[in-house]
């Protein structure tokens, strides 16, 4: 059967062959989800300026759907959408100016992590915790992930929190 090429941005895979290759590469359908990748990554303030650019789209504003979705030269953001963006660009400028509102991502994890590894080995030993990490305990949230975590875009599921109460678990029968 021979090599297949796999392409992570469409998520989609044919046989690796110079011809099949370049008819894929060139394609409008990778051309398309190559831009819809990057655009995860880009910066607030930029997709900010090119949607206060683009007039609103008729279709959307009306319906509330458009055929042509991402790809639409339209505008389908709201004023509130608008203004969610500028209150999350005017955030960041906030943190990068004020250093004492900053918090180091690495930190907080190494953190995370010191703290994890001694719930471990006081489970382990069956001692008891001090009282000060009893009080940082009662002071996390329930799903004790670090927050930066939650706002990383498409999260694998074993990353996310458990919904609240818990998953449901289905009753398995056993027939004999």
């Amino acid at each position: 059967m021979g090599k297949r090429y796999y392409c992570d941005y469409c998520d989609r895979s044919f046989q690796d062959n110079m011809h099949n290759r370049k008819k894929h590469l060139y394609g409008v359908q990778h051309h398309r989800s190559k831009k819809a990748w990057f655009d995860h990554f880009r910066d607030t303030a930029a997709t900010l300026y090119d949607e206060q650019t683009k007039k609103p789209c008729r279709k959307f504003l009306q319906t509330g759907q458009c055929v042509f979705g991402n790809n639409c030269r339209f505008s389908h953001m709201s004023e509130t959408d608008m203004e969610n963006l500028r209150m999350q660009i005017e955030d960041e400028r906030r943190s990068r100016e004020d250093p004492e509102h900053r918090v180091s991502p690495e930190r907080s994890i190494e953190e995370w992590l010191t703290k994890m590894e001694k719930k471990r080995a006081a489970l382990k030993s069956g001692s008891v915790l001090k009282d000060e990490d009893e009080e940082d305990e009662a002071n996390q949230p329930e799903n004790d992930i670090p927050p930066h975590f939650l706002t990383i875009p498409d999260l694998p599921p074993s990353l996310l929190p458990p919904p609240h109460g818990g998953w449901k678990i289905k009753a398995r029968i056993e027939w004999g």
